[in-house]
This record gives C-alpha cells, structure tokens and sequence, in this order.
C-alpha cells in the first residue's frame, strides 16, 4: 500500500482554514470588544462551532477521495 497523499494536503488544509478563520473572527475584535461580555462570549462560541462545519467533507475526502 503507498500512502495517500490527500492527507498531508488535507491537514494543510485545515490549517489553513483555522488561520484564514482566526484572522476573519480577530478582524472584528474592536466591534466585538465593545459588546456586552455574555454577548461577546456568545459570539466567540458560535463562531468556534461554525468553523467545524467544513471539516466534514474536508475529512471525507482525505479517508475516500470522494466529496460526497
């Protein structure tokens, strides 16, 4: 068996996205900062669970090859 290459890309990949992720989340800081604390601390929790969501498919495909 020759190792796959999808997954030295994948993982690239997702760490890709979490600095990409982390920028766009950090670029709203100084609107967030002046927010109220439980709906800033709202706002950083949503926002870490909705990065997750592309990982699906991203991880499906490094394991089958297919998207789908």
């Amino acid at each position: 068996m020759t190792p796959s290459w999808r997954k030295p890309v994948g993982m690239l990949a997702i760490l890709l996205l979490i600095a990409v992720w982390c920028g766009l989340i950090v670029s709203f800081s100084n609107t967030v900062s002046q927010w109220h604390a439980l709906v800033q601390a709202l706002f950083y929790v949503v926002t870490g669970i909705i990065w997750i969501t592309p990982l699906k498919p991203l991880l499906r495909w490094m394991e089958t090859g297919r998207w789908r």
